[in-house]
This record gives C-alpha cells, structure tokens and sequence, in this order.
C-alpha cells in the first residue's frame, strides 16, 4: 500500500509538471506568433515604415500639384503657365514659334 500511495504522488506532481509546462509552452508559442505577438508586431512595423514612405512621397506630389493650382489663380496668374495650358489643351501653336516636323518611322 505505501509503494501505491508513493506511485500516485509521484503521478500527480509529474501530472502538474507537464500542465504547467503545457500551460507556459501554450501562451510562450503564442506570444510569439499570435495575432498580436512579436512576429505580428514586427510585419505591423514594417507596414508602418513603408506606408511612412508612400505618405511622404504623396504629399511631395499634393505640394507639386497645389503650386502649380496656386499659379492658374485669378489673383496670381502666370501667363507662362497659361499659355502652356492653353497650347496642350487647344492644340495651338504661336506664331512665332519654331515647328519642327518629324517623319516618323
């Protein structure tokens, strides 16, 4: 009887080890690869960094449009910018302006 109640106790606390190390091992693999673990953590960051960079090559591009919307006002108007505007859209040439033609190939 007392090799029985020895066995059983050994049982029990070896049982409680392997729970316990079940129990640590479970939330240790899931602070690594769970959905808000370190490897979700560490592609987050990455995301991060290149939408940082798509952000600031977008708002170089807003400045490059917004000058040159400022330059088409009515209060600030460049004739440069008009007269481009104006020869891509309607097609026309200036008068005094070289043309050159091509044969294209």
């Amino acid at each position: 009887m007392v090799s029985h109640r020895h066995r059983r106790t050994v049982l029990t606390v070896l049982g409680l080890y392997i729970f316990a190390a079940a129990f640590i091992g479970y939330f240790g693999v899931n602070a690594f690869t769970g959905n808000h673990g370190l490897r979700a953590q560490a592609d987050l960051d990455q995301q991060l960094a290149a939408m940082q960079q798509e952000l600031k090559g977008l708002k170089a591009e807003r400045a490059l449009w917004e000058r040159r919307v400022a330059l088409l006002r009515s209060d600030r108007l460049d004739p440069d910018m008009l007269d481009e505007r104006a020869r891509a859209l309607l097609g026309y040439v200036d008068p005094h302006d070289l043309t050159l033609l091509l044969n294209p190939r």
